[in-house]
């Protein structure tokens, strides 16, 4: 079975590029899909995710997976950094969201989601392989939550106005651009928005180990399995190793990387998206459309879809493999199915978390539906309203997290509650 699973793993791998490359319409259709699938496979191959961060947290006491946000979001600025340097960064587009209401509510909906679903929007797709069962539920509650909140984002002046704005972030959505902070500093403000961001990334990290540290003195520290697991990674013996063995397979196509490797290769492929697109990662919008379709296919016309979402027709209208991001979407598909089938892992995850009582699939749509919802209110999910925007120093990125995090407290106490 293994053997099959890898031999599965490879073909698909060479169905991605010779039907991406033959069937997508364009050729920036063909980069959105590898790039979907470089991410899908980091996220992973890292057992990494945005989710986690809270999840983990409150469940295990583990705040592993926060401080490596916090290390993949500086160096992710890092590289944004010198790609705007001594360039006009209206030119890109770049994801300076609003600080208001609607990212605080947006972000405590999105985290209290979470806790339900286990997952966020970039984590339900590599969940349709690794958790089908829990990830379809909570896929199609999330794509009716970013349906219904299309309105609302599209009037809502709480959801579109900012309290607070500067220059270059006025020419966006109004929000912050820290740059603009730091313009006194000789660099054109990089190298201060850089301190900042830094000085952030640090104090989260110390407030994650105080944390961590109180949950190991009283003894509800459990950790994660997956990151034990990357701890005890053993180092390439160099002098046995042979290319055409075992080992070797492993070492390349198996083996789990550390959080930190995955970062760092979700940090490149951030680079090369923003380089190529001139934009960031994001990922709820097209779940939104996708029921839009749903419902197209159900006899209600793209001209009533447009006038309730205050969208065009031509959105809902567009092909589905004709859209960038669902285009990308699909790619995290197949990414995460790529790794655990070449590394011979895919029916052992498949299965391992299949079955649920009806009270779970509740909460999973409990979760789906308000983390939709919180994308909307909040301008984006976990890569949209928080990781893209703090990598393109967008101050509302910050403002997410603490939201989100304050959303995950409340969700845990709540799921701890209804399952007793």
């Amino acid at each position: 079975m293994k053997k099959l699973e890898n031999i599965l793993g490879f073909i698909i791998i060479i169905l991605v590029f010779i039907l991406g490359k033959s069937q997508l319409a364009t050729e920036i259709l063909f980069f959105r899909l590898v790039v979907g699938v470089g991410l899908g496979y980091a996220l992973t191959r890292g057992f990494a995710g945005f989710a986690g961060s809270v999840n983990r947290a409150l469940n295990t006491g583990s705040t592993k997976l926060m401080r490596m946000l916090m290390f993949m979001f500086f160096i992710s600025a890092v590289l944004t950094a010198g790609l705007l340097f001594g360039k006009d960064p209206t030119t890109f587009g770049l994801w300076i969201r609003p600080i208001n209401f609607g990212v605080i509510l947006g972000g405590i909906l999105f985290g209290f989601g979470m806790t339900f679903s286990v997952c966020c929007a970039s984590g339900v797709l590599q969940d349709l392989v690794a958790g089908f069962p829990r990830a379809f539920i909570t896929l199609i509650f999330f794509m009716m939550g970013v349906f219904l909140g299309f309105p609302v984002q599209r009037t809502a002046s709480w959801v579109n106005d900012s309290w607070i704005t500067s220059p270059i972030g006025e020419q966006f959505q109004k929000g912050v651009f820290l740059p603009d902070w730091f313009k006194f500093d000789g660099m054109e403000g990089y190298l201060g928005a850089l301190v900042f961001l830094g000085i952030i990334c640090l104090i989260v990290v110390g407030l994650s180990y105080l944390y961590e540290r109180n949950c190991k003195n009283c003894n509800t520290y459990t950790g994660v399995p997956a990151e034990q697991k990357q701890d005890t990674l053993d180092p390439i013996d160099s002098k046995n190793f042979k290319l055409f063995s075992g080992e070797a397979y492993d070492r390349l196509f198996a083996k789990a990387w550390t959080m930190k490797q995955a970062f760092v290769v979700i940090s490149l492929l951030f680079l090369v998206l923003m380089g190529v697109t001139g934009s960031g990662w994001g990922a709820s919008q097209p779940y939104g459309i996708w029921f839009g379709k749903i419902l197209m296919g159900f006899g209600i016309s793209s001209e009533a879809i447009a006038e309730y979402t205050k969208m065009s027709a031509a959105t809902f209208e567009l092909p589905f493999f004709q859209h960038p991001i669902s285009v990308q979407n699909f790619g995290i598909v197949a990414g995460s199915a790529i790794y655990l089938l070449t590394a011979g892992i895919f029916v052992e995850t498949f299965t391992s978390d299949i079955t649920f009582k009806p009270k779970q699939l509740v909460l999973f749509a409990l979760g789906g539906i308000s983390m939709g919802l919180g994308t909307r209110f909040a301008n984006g999910c976990n890569v949209g309203a928080l990781y893209t925007p703090i990598a393109n120093f967008s101050l509302s990125g910050w403002l997410f997290l603490i939201a989100m995090t304050a959303g995950g407290v409340v969700g845990s106490k709540f799921n701890k509650i209804i399952n007793g």
